[in-house]
């Protein structure tokens, strides 16, 4: 995959992980369109970026996406890249019947899973008229297992990670487009602080492992400790028919 000129949607890009992937990208040359809820941060991370522009829109609301898959096909006709990178995440203690699991639960799947899947459905099409394109996943160490901290979001990445997979099969015969999915353990993130983010990993570890995937066609991106883990659990996984 080509690192330089393209032109990449990169959602939840105003802070975290995304931010971190757009200046990693921006600086080598592509196009960088970042999105998120918040006008006023996606106008701050602009200043730290060149050659880029915001679209502000909620992803996780139907109407959103539609408007954002337009204006993404109206004004950025190029547009060959896209990296689902937003994401909702809740603490979730199940064993407390007044918590609201369901409730939380419910947004984190529909943030983290079903938005990813409608969203990418209404930019397919672009993407396919492209000669080098890419659907890049952001998902979790958290697929492999889950805890009594994050039992929904985990299970909500595990259902990114099986779509992914599933995704990858369907265009394994097609040359022109990739699908990639990247596994970060703990990140050092507003976005995780409330888990002991500051224990994490840098953005920007993130951002590196990822480039050097698109270099070689990696489609597979564990990322720190996840490397130990997607060792071992990969062999049998690729041995599964499918």
């Amino acid at each position: 995959m080509k690192t330089t000129g393209n032109t990449i949607f990169i959602s939840g890009g105003s802070a975290g992980i995304g931010l971190a992937i757009a200046k990693k990208l921006s600086d080598a040359g592509n196009q960088i369109i970042i999105n998120g809820r918040n006008e006023a941060r996606l106008q701050n991370a602009l200043k730290e970026l060149d050659n880029a522009v915001a679209i502000a829109g909620d992803l996780s609301l139907e109407a959103d996406r539609i408007r954002i898959a337009e204006e993404l096909k109206t004004n950025h006709p190029n547009l060959n890249i896209i990296i689902n990178n937003a994401g909702s995440a809740f603490m979730n203690d199940l064993s407390n019947s007044e918590n609201n699991a369901a409730e939380k639960a419910y947004q984190e799947i529909n943030t983290n899973y079903i938005s990813v899947i409608h969203f990418t459905s209404l930019v397919l099409p672009q993407l396919l008229e492209q000669e080098d394109s890419a659907i890049i996943n952001i998902s979790s160490i958290a697929v492999f297992r889950s805890n009594k901290f994050l039992p929904t979001y985990s299970a909500s990445k595990a259902a990114l990670h099986s779509y992914t997979q599933g995704l990858r099969d369907t265009f394994a015969d097609n040359d022109k487009l990739n699908v990639y999915e990247v596994y970060p353990p703990l990140v050092n993130t507003e976005f995780s602080a409330e888990i002991g983010g500051a224990n994490g990993i840098p953005a920007s570890e993130v951002a590196d492992e990822l480039f050097l995937a698109l270099e070689k066609d990696q489609f597979e991106v564990p990322v720190g400790d996840t490397k130990n883990i997607h060792n071992l659990i990969n062999p049998i996984t690729e041995q599964i028919p499918h």
